[in-house]
């Protein structure tokens, strides 16, 4: 089994993460943490760790500097960001330290799957040891070359689709359209459109809210919790 660290500073978004990975097989998660003291902490504590899913935006430190750190402390994991953050310096300052795929917010299943899957073909590649020829090393540096998830609808901003799902992923229970767009400053509309992709997707489950009278309210909720 691949051992993974799962490291998100969203604690509901850290269940969501480690629920995906035990779905993919071959891979165990062995701990959650939710900050950078945390994550280092249970480097140290775990008997064996093969693989971080490493958010970048933690509370008390940046998750390059965590891979930063761990370098320095000799811990030998291999990192997998998984994060919101698109700009491309942080892109190109995770690519020089060693973080061996980037997987940018939001995302399904799907797309972590495809991550993870290359990722073990990629150890299934590299435990065979001995010389590679240049054919052989070509094979290496092409396993994370995985394709992602498809991208959004063409219309659809990245920064609104992140801004509903982690709306409904913080929620205690499900929302209507006239609350997610309160709540994320989006109108009522936009916000309707969103959460219908969600559901399309399989992402967002619809539940119907019948009132005294008129038509149901539809209310939504993050379908993928664990």
């Amino acid at each position: 089994m691949i051992e993974v660290l799962v490291v998100d500073d969203d604690t509901r978004v850290a269940r969501v993460n480690a629920a995906y990975v035990e779905k993919v097989p071959g891979f165990h998660v062995a701990g959650e943490a939710h900050s950078a003291v945390e994550a280092l902490r249970s480097m140290k504590r775990l008997p064996r760790l093969d693989l971080i899913l490493l958010d970048h935006y933690l509370p008390d430190r940046t998750g390059l500097e965590v891979v930063q750190e761990m370098r320095r402390r000799g811990h030998q994991a291999d990192v997998i960001m998984v994060t919101a953050a698109r700009d491309v310096s942080t892109v190109q300052a995770a690519m020089r330290q060693g973080a061996l795929q980037y997987l940018v917010k939001p995302f399904a299943y799907a797309g972590l799957r495809a991550k993870l899957e290359a990722y073990a073909e990629l150890r299934r590649t590299l435990d065979g040891g001995g010389e590679a020829e240049q054919a052989e090393v070509d094979r290496i540096f092409g396993a994370l070359s995985a394709p992602s998830e498809p991208g959004l609808p063409k219309g659809h901003s990245p920064t609104t689709a992140e801004s509903v799902r982690q709306c409904l992923m913080k929620s205690d229970g499900p929302l209507s359209a006239q609350e997610i767009a309160e709540r994320t400053g989006v109108s009522r509309q936009t916000a309707q459109r969103y959460l219908k992709l969600l559901e399309r997707t399989g992402r967002a489950r619809l539940t119907l809210k019948y009132g005294d009278a008129g038509r149901p309210e539809h209310r939504y909720e993050w379908a993928t919790r664990p």
